[in-house]
């Protein structure tokens, strides 16, 4: 794992992202309840391709509960570091060895670690305490073990004026295997599409963007 010492949402935080596979779209990939590939994965190799040829993101506007998890994530991490008597740090962005494939740590804690917060709608809160926040969530946490190779996350669902669930999740055998197979596979189908643009005389944007 390299880590990258950069602030969500950040400009540098969005050129890392480029063109790459992060954790939080898995389940374009890879359907969380069957582990086949998702009806999603030709879209999204397009979107990351046509990322990777702009040298720009598709997309940076947040919805508004984006903006209200942001918002109340400083007051959910004092609280998990209170109730959990751990010290966290930034998650940054963390990539593979070879920086193709990355995620984007709410927290890292200690060094084996790491922390999801989810500051969802009063109504989702109330689903997930009478259920469990990781069945939306189980392939961007499980991507994010197999990334970063921590031994656990802890995915945290906050909401002022509610209790506060915390669910910790341990590597999944089935779902790291299911995960060792088909990311290679959609990387080099990634590839083979980069060369058929190439052909046609699209390249690659991100260094332009760099530069």
């Amino acid at each position: 794992m390299i880590y990258h010492d950069v602030k969500g949402g950040s400009p540098e935080w969005f050129q890392l992202r480029l063109g790459i596979p992060t954790a939080s779209q898995f389940d374009r990939i890879l359907t969380p309840k069957t582990l086949k590939e998702s009806g999603q994965a030709h879209e999204y190799a397009c979107e990351l391709l046509a990322e990777w040829a702009l040298g720009i993101p598709l997309e940076q506007e947040s919805s508004g509960f984006m903006q209200r998890g942001t918002a109340l994530e400083a007051e959910a991490v004092r609280y998990y570091e209170m109730i959990s008597d751990a010290e966290t740090t930034p998650g940054g962005f963390c990539t593979t060895d070879d920086e193709r494939i990355g995620c984007s740590p709410d927290r890292l804690v200690g060094g084996v670690g790491g922390l999801e917060i989810k500051c969802p709608a009063p109504k989702n809160h109330v689903r997930y305490l009478l259920g469990s926040p990781l069945e939306d969530y189980l392939l961007q946490v499980q991507g994010s073990l197999w990334v970063t190779k921590r031994e656990w996350w802890d995915v945290m669902s906050y909401a002022p004026g509610f209790p506060s669930q915390i669910v910790r999740v341990d590597p999944d055998p089935v779902v790291q295997k299911a995960l060792d197979s088909c990311m290679p596979e959609f990387l080099s189908r990634m590839d083979k599409m980069a060369g058929r643009l190439a052909l046609i005389g699209v390249t690659s944007g991100l260094q332009r963007s760099a530069a």
